[in-house]
């Protein structure tokens, strides 16, 4: 017995050497970590368990009967992420450049179904070449193997895709199905095809980083949701993300510890909105001021920025904020705004993870460019994703809430749980402005003096229609509350919605407007 012992640790060691030292330091000398070394970063210390750590290719041909390695180039196991299990795999970048075989995807396969038998997350780490071309279609049927547990599993486990390395070709298909993507600068790249089919095709001179870098995939594309300055601080933003999931979704995220009875008035509040309707102010002076310790854990921030959403706790609880950005395009919504929030609006109503609204919108952005590429089409996801949504449901109106705007931004009309303005919110058809020229354009036009009868009929309009007392009078608004009050209020009604009950028509599943 003592012989195979020995044997069995040699067998482990070689496959803890990937593809061997000199790999290894190639992958050192580029600034990289090696799939271990990243997993080991990730998880709590000492909980990785790795399975399949023996599996070897099967294909002769090509000279890959002289090339086996244990593991073939991913690393899959179980682990804990702040105390909570989940199910990872991690691309080998040592081993045939990570590219994807069939044995490789049945192990990253074997791992995905173990998540869901077992209603854990699933996080992938990816650094690949892509397919395996000495095996051809065998490559090929293992991402589409991936691709269809990636969809299987959407909406009922996590899951997150961490990009440190390329991840080209197909390849790109099975992070984009997932619920988050995190890239690091510099290093991750992401596109279909690379610069060199580019060039032939388009003529165009383009890099890497250009074309599918994490710079372009937070800023232009909107294909990933958070990039990190270097792996090392982007594993850490995984750990800090996850900390405010369920395991499934049947689970509810955990509570943290939190003293109700010293919840106190936010006078800051008070003073943070503008007198002056057009003049800016940075929504996320609001959020810091609600969310337990000024901790938002904000996705995609440098993407359709007109529009705020990320995680917080709010007394202890875990929650999914959707804010306007008056700061950044006046908070209106457009296209990528609607995109960005209607998809986090849905995993957090997939994952129980309640929401709260912070809105001051001016309504939907004109012009050709929107109207030509659907405006209609994708602002309707977000009306869609509000409408679907049965998770508790928290809207604040701070200023203004205008025309359809208002309706899509978690109104009571689309099943918002508790609807709460401030004093100052104008809730109306549009601006006060545009509505005295429409109402009153008679009238303005008979008048001497047409900059004066304007600004009569504007006050006028704005002291009956544009407060949030008329909404208030009809039930739309539950309260009318002082800002300093924001986060008490917000407190009270997610605890009583702890034992909310909603659902939807019995149906296969919705046509929602792609």
């Amino acid at each position: 017995m003592l012989d195979k012992i020995t044997q069995l640790e040699e067998k482990r060691a070689l496959a803890l050497l990937g593809g061997g030292e000199d790999k290894v330091k190639q992958q050192h000398d580029k600034g990289k970590l090696t799939a271990r070394e990243r997993i080991d970063l990730l998880v709590d210390e000492g909980s990785f368990r790795e399975i399949d750590s023996y599996v070897r290719h099967r294909v002769k041909d090509f000279g890959l009967d002289k090339q086996s390695f244990p593991g073939d180039g991913v690393i899959t196991g179980f682990a804990r992420i702040n105390g909570k299990e989940i199910a990872i795999f991690s691309q080998d970048f040592t081993v045939f450049g990570g590219s994807l075989s069939e044995t490789n995807a049945n192990k990253i396969c074997k791992i995905m179904d173990a998540a869901m038998k077992l209603g854990i997350p699933v996080v992938g780490i990816n650094d690949s070449g892509g397919a395996r071309i000495q095996e051809g279609v065998l490559s090929l049927g293992g991402y589409a193997d991936i691709f269809l547990r990636n969809t299987l599993a959407s909406g009922v486990i996590p899951q997150i895709s961490v990009i440190l390395g390329p991840c080209a070709g197909g390849a790109v298909y099975s992070p984009a199905i997932t619920d988050f993507i995190f890239m690091v600068k510099n290093s991750s790249y992401m596109f279909v095809t690379g610069p060199s089919v580019v060039k032939t095709v388009t003529h165009e001179d383009v890099t890497f980083e250009e074309l599918g870098g994490a710079e372009t995939h937070t800023t232009k594309s909107g294909v990933a949701h958070v990039i990190g300055e270097n792996e090392i601080s982007t594993l850490l933003s995984v750990r800090k993300m996850m900390s405010f999931l369920p395991q499934n979704n049947r689970d509810t995220a955990e509570d943290n510890d939190f003293d109700a009875s010293k919840l106190t008035l936010i006078p800051k509040l008070d003073s943070l909105i503008p007198d002056n309707s057009n003049k800016p102010y940075d929504m996320k002076e609001v959020i810091s001021c609600i969310v337990d310790d000024s901790q938002f854990f904000e996705i995609q921030n440098n993407y359709a920025e007109n529009i705020i959403v990320g995680f917080a706790r709010v007394g202890g609880m875990s929650v999914g904020i959707v804010a306007n950005q008056p700061a950044v395009l006046a908070g209106v919504l457009d296209i990528n705004a609607s995109t960005k929030a209607a998809r986090f609006v849905r995993f957090c109503d997939a994952f129980n993870i309640p929401l709260l609204v912070l809105e001051d919108v001016p309504g939907f952005l004109p012009g050709t460019e929107q109207e030509w590429n659907g405006i209609i089409r994708h602002g309707a996801k977000l009306l869609y994703a509000f409408c679907e949504a049965t998770v508790p449901k928290v809207t604040v109106i701070t200023r203004k809430a205008y025309g359809g705007a208002y309706d899509v931004m978690s109104s009571k009309h689309i099943r918002g749980d508790f609807n709460f303005a401030f004093p100052g919110a104008e809730i109306a058809v549009m601006g006060p402005k545009g509505a005295v020229e429409i109402i009153f354009k008679k009238e303005i036009a008979a008048a001497a003096d047409r900059e004066a009868e304007t600004t009569k009929k504007t006050d006028e309009y704005i002291e009956k229609f544009a407060n949030p007392y008329i909404a208030a009078e009809h039930g739309f608004i539950d309260d009318v509350i002082k800002p300093s009050e924001t986060k008490m209020r917000v407190v009270e009604a997610l605890n009583i919605l702890k034992t909310k009950v909603d659902k939807n028509p019995r149906k296969k599943h919705g046509n929602i407007p792609l």
